[in-house]
């Protein structure tokens, strides 16, 4: 397996050497040269725990990895850290199946593949005899944040700098980032909303005297955002294991299609269910749910994706996102990997603000289904699934699960909704969903609420804020966001 950009830089990276550098050196991101087969049956899983499945996967993917190597980096990744041995449990509520991946350290999906990454990487520099120390750039609209410190904290050679939009993630998410410890990472509050930080992010990423400057001191760029083959590719993972755990609690049978329903903010999420469904696991419909920034909506309905528009700030905060970074993969894959249209729609997008798709690529996307869910429809939502059955989501996914819900009235495919945060990130917005009268002004004493509300005991990566220090109170305007870098890495 080769790794080659979306903008046609000719270069082929090794699947290790992609991990380690994150973004192509021309600015796009690395897809593999060929979408791989499932080269084990689904009958053959069934029974198999997420590791297992797991190694299935990824070794498709990450074909310099030896066995050995990859096994050892999958069960550090998936170990007691999580709360659950099933690591990604698939819940029946209310007559609906619900794939709850925030049983990780920071009660969020993120964790899925954040967990793995840093293990990737290690493994990546030594295979490669890399000894620079790599410094992780990471922006974030709330989760992947805390998920990349937790897991790149005291990592050998390595430190991790955040940037996240001040004032546009929710309290609970921004205190899980300024109190987190470790000599080697940094977190910095933007003056600026999400897309913001992601576009300078990765402007100072193809800054080639940034890079150089940075080279010289023995420093190289890396990113855990999901632009990162590293994240994306064991995101891919859970939907297999969806497929295989619906086939062994006899929801579905083998080989029937199974709809995923997905928050989608990013695009890697949805994308990677997309790399699962083209792995040959018999996915029907992907229906991608927006919140009321609803440009991917727009897009899947009239084949033009277009970022003029207001930015909006939302209960499900993760998902308050204009420039959906992945879907650039899926373009590419629906030009028949033409990096050249890709990459001038890419320029479009930057200089122009939108660029429109062909009837071949709207043919090729078929199978996603925009659905958005506004503010009302998220509070419903929340309400609905906690007076039907007593089970508390959080607001991304009440915005896939209703538009699960939405789905379903046009089409009768068994669906899995992906539960992408635990409500304890969200307390004082699901609470008032569920009971005004129960919010309160403290965050952390509305998770005891929660609790009594929902009978789940309060998660440690909550519990744990109470007394926690702030370690992190630096917050810079976009501009001095490379300054923030400079001053972090080379002081």
């Amino acid at each position: 397996m080769k790794y080659i950009s979306t903008r046609g830089s000719s270069r082929e990276y090794t699947p290790s050497a992609a991990v380690i550098a994150g973004l192509a050196d021309d600015g796009g991101l690395f897809v593999p040269t060929k979408l791989p087969k499932l080269d084990v049956s689904v009958a053959d899983l069934v029974g198999k725990d997420y590791r297992t499945v797991a190694y299935e996967v990824m070794k498709l993917f990450f074909t310099d990895y030896t066995k050995e190597e990859l096994t050892d980096c999958i069960a550090k990744a998936y170990d007691s850290k999580f709360d659950t041995d099933l690591i990604a449990p698939l819940c029946e509520k209310g007559g609906q199946y619900f794939l709850e991946l925030f049983h990780g350290p920071t009660i969020a999906f993120k964790d899925m593949a954040l967990s793995i990454l840093p293990h990737l990487l290690t493994c990546a520099l030594r295979k490669n005899s890399i000894d620079d120390e790599v410094v992780i750039m990471t922006a974030t609209s709330g989760d992947t944040g805390k998920a990349a410190l937790a897991a790149f904290d005291s990592v050998p050679n390595t430190r991790i700098i955040v940037f996240y939009p001040k004032g546009g993630v929710s309290p609970i998410q921004e205190r899980q980032m300024v109190t987190q410890k470790g000599a080697n990472t940094k977190v910095v509050g933007v003056c600026g909303n999400f897309d913001d930080c992601q576009s300078k992010v990765k402007e100072m990423f193809s800054d080639p005297h940034l890079a150089e400057e940075l080279s010289s001191k023995g420093f190289r760029f890396s990113s855990a955002n999901s632009i990162n083959i590293g994240r994306l590719i064991p995101q891919v993972v859970y939907y297999v294991y969806a497929y295989v755990r619906m086939v062994e609690s006899g929801a579905i049978e083998n080989g029937t299609k199974l709809n995923f329903t997905v928050p989608t903010g990013n695009f890697g999420n949805i994308l990677a269910a997309f790399y699962a469904k083209n792995m040959g696991v018999p996915i029907g419909r992907l229906v991608c749910a927006s919140n009321d920034n609803k440009v991917l909506y727009d897009f899947f309905r009239t084949g033009k994706y277009d970022r003029r528009r207001e930015f909006i700030l939302t209960t499900s905060p993760s998902m308050d996102i204009l420039i959906s970074s992945n879907l650039e993969r899926l373009i590419y894959h629906s030009l028949g990997d033409d990096a050249t249209v890709n990459a001038s729609y890419m320029k479009q997008l930057l200089t122009e603000g939108y660029y429109e798709v062909g009837s071949s690529s709207k043919e090729y996307m078929k199978d996603f289904v925009g659905i958005f869910a506004n503010e009302s429809q998220v509070k419903e939502t929340i309400k609905y699934y906690y007076d039907l059955c007593g089970y508390v989501i959080d607001t991304h996914t009440a915005v896939a699960a209703y538009a699960n819900l939405e789905n379903l009235k046009n089409d009768s495919t068994r669906s899995v909704v992906i539960s992408t945060a635990s409500p304890y990130k969200f307390t004082k917005y699901v609470l008032d969903a569920i009971d005004p009268k129960l919010v309160s002004s403290d965050d952390l004493q509305m998770a005891d609420t929660l609790c009594s509300v929902s009978h789940v005991p309060v998660p440690k990566a909550v519990s744990v804020l109470k007394d926690a220090p702030i370690v992190h109170d630096k917050v810079c305007s976009i501009d001095e966001m490379k300054d923030a870098v400079r001053e972090f890495v080379l002081g």
